[in-house]
């Protein structure tokens, strides 16, 4: 599904007169942006690798980023610690191959600090933006339903729509067969491909 169906079918869901083109993508917006909150999935799992060439500190994030999975130097992972330890060690051994990060706003602070090598980072991502109708991803495709349920708890609230609680327990009940999904094919070693829990084919 494309993002020109995707507001249709929304539109139809709410079925309103008075909702403008701006406050269906504001409300689909609000949507994707509370799924990506919540939903944690291999569908959102990105990787991100930095060739160092010179004695480095740390790594910036990249800017899709929601939240770390792992952080590797070369074949070794990296221990993630809390500010306190990284604080206790900081100042020790400064150069090396990093044992340890901590995150610091929008940088990972490594100890000790790499002078070579690759440093990858795999984290979960936002997904691809939508702007022109013709567009899709990966979301898109996988949960249309899941969108627009979940624009359409915003919506209601917008509205004040008498259907608000429907539009939840909906948008829970998609959320919840996606990621007892994703994590079934996960135990099983198999690769993420998930159909919709709802069709909107035409009939």
């Amino acid at each position: 599904m494309n993002y020109g169906d995707l507001k249709s079918h929304f539109n139809d869901l709410l079925n309103r007169s008075d909702i403008t083109t701006a406050l269906t993508t504001r409300f689909i917006d609000q949507g994707i942006a509370r799924i990506q909150r919540q939903l944690r999935t291999p569908m959102s799992e990105r990787v991100f690798n930095v060739t160092i060439t010179g004695q480095t500190e740390s790594l910036t994030l990249p800017s899709d980023f929601i939240e770390i999975i792992s952080l590797y130097k070369d074949e070794y992972e990296l221990e993630r610690v809390s500010m306190r330890k990284y604080r206790e060690v900081a100042n020790t051994a400064v150069e090396g191959k990093p044992r340890i990060f901590v995150r610091q706003a929008e940088k990972l602070l490594l100890h000790p600090q790499p002078t070579t090598g690759t440093l990858t980072l795999y984290y979960h991502g936002e997904f691809p933006a939508l702007s022109a109708d013709s567009d899709s991803n990966v979301l898109t495709n996988a949960a249309p339903d899941l969108m627009i349920y979940a624009a359409a708890t915003f919506a209601a609230d917008f509205y004040l729509d008498t259907r608000a609680e429907q539009f939840e327990a909906k948008f829970n009940q998609f959320l919840i067969e996606l990621q007892e999904q994703a994590n079934d094919q996960e135990l099983q070693g198999g690769t993420q491909s998930i159909l919709p829990a709802y069709s909107f084919q035409d009939e």
